[in-house]
């Protein structure tokens, strides 16, 4: 259970994003790389991070593997809408995850701060970093697509799970094809006719 006492209503939000991670999820849900068109609305996403719990001053960071590539006018757009662009790099032609270590890193750092962390990514590998930050001071949670999310995640204490596409509202198009579980009581036939 969190306690967070009346005097820490202002503490910051980390919002740190997996930019690979989430494209490729993405990629695997429509079943093509993503176009601009596909991708989330991050203007929606940042709002829904300042929604999320009241009081709390949003610091988005947005990870790239910049070792080879770097989209600059993509980066351009997100710096616009307030998100700081982190560009990692690491020795070309290593299979390197600099961005799963940055993260690892941040959240590291995060732990001797105050502040809560909205993490967008599928990938088990920070499991450990928010059973690290789940100590009941602070609000720990994800905004993935759920049914995609590594199964490690589910013995987080206190972890919070929030969904990209119905909790966000982060896409402009209609409903992404996803195969997801539905509870019987809230099965709507006409949903697929």
């Amino acid at each position: 259970m969190i306690t967070i006492s009346a005097g820490q209503d202002s503490k910051d939000l980390y919002l740190l994003v997996d930019g690979e991670n989430i494209d490729g999820t993405l990629g695997s849900i429509i079943g093509h790389q993503p176009t601009g068109e596909d991708r989330p609305r991050w203007d929606r996403v940042l709002e829904f991070a300042k929604n999320l719990w009241s009081g709390r001053n949003v610091k988005p960071f947005f990870f790239h593997n910049a070792t080879s590539y770097i989209p600059w006018p993509f980066i351009q757009a997100l710096k616009s809408i307030g998100f700081r662009t982190v560009l990692l790099t690491g020795p070309e032609g290593t299979a390197r995850e600099v961005v799963d270590e940055g993260i690892q890193k941040m959240l590291a750092a995060i732990a001797e701060h105050e502040g809560d962390v909205l993490l967008m990514s599928h990938d088990g590998s920070y499991r450990d970093y928010l059973e690290d930050l789940s100590d009941g001071r602070r609000h720990i949670a994800m905004l993935v697509f759920k049914e995609y999310i590594a199964g490690g995640y589910k013995s987080v204490t206190d972890l919070e799970l929030f969904d990209l596409e119905e909790d966000a509202r982060a896409f402009q198009s209609g409903p992404l094809p996803r195969d997801r579980q539905i509870s019987i009581d809230e099965f709507n036939p006409e949903d697929l006719l």
